[in-house]
């Protein structure tokens, strides 16, 4: 118990909200490019698809 109070240093309200608002833009980011893959890929399979057949 004696190390989670006293040999951790725990992070600031401000830190911690400034930590949480990078995590939240980076994973909307990350959402925002795999939809994007995604709709190009289906849109390329479509394509493929309707040539073919």
């Amino acid at each position: 118990m004696d190390e989670l109070l006293n040999k951790v240093s725990w992070p600031t309200w401000q830190e911690l909200q400034s930590s949480s608002i990078v995590v939240l833009v980076a994973s909307l980011i990350i959402a925002i490019v795999v939809f994007a893959m995604d709709s190009v890929f289906s849109e390329t399979m479509k394509l493929i698809y309707k040539t073919l057949f």
